[in-house]
């Protein structure tokens, strides 16, 4: 069965409920700027994935998927900084993380897929 709509993807969820966990953990930070890049960050992954699931053609949605897989990095770079500056405790900080590399490597392996499709229907 395709996919008719960016929401049935299950990576556009998993980071809806990644952005909605980072919002979360940093709503009470008084670093505005800090807070400020990694709440976009985060907005980030998902708007991309969406995004790019509306492009015309699978080359762009890939494109978008990059995208969305750098803004995830970010987000987790930050996390990593996040820590050291105090900000979160290594438990949370841990699970955030988490979150982070799966949403990458479902983002990689969409990716994959798309690509092998791609070289196949060439």
């Amino acid at each position: 069965m395709a996919v008719k709509k960016f929401e049935d993807l299950l990576v556009w969820q998993k980071a809806q409920d990644f952005a909605v966990a980072i919002y979360q953990n940093f709503s009470d930070s008084r670093d505005y700027s800090f807070k400020d890049q990694i709440l976009r960050a985060s907005i980030s992954i998902s708007n991309n994935i969406a995004e790019g699931f509306d492009r015309s053609t699978n080359p762009d949605f890939i494109r978008f998927l990059y995208f969305a897989t750098s803004s995830n990095s970010e987000v987790r770079s930050m996390l990593y900084l996040s820590k050291r500056l105090n900000f979160l405790g290594s438990e949370e900080t841990s699970k955030l993380i988490e979150q982070s590399n799966e949403i990458s490597k479902m983002l990689f392996g969409l990716i994959q897929s798309m690509t092998r499709s791609k070289s196949t229907n060439s």
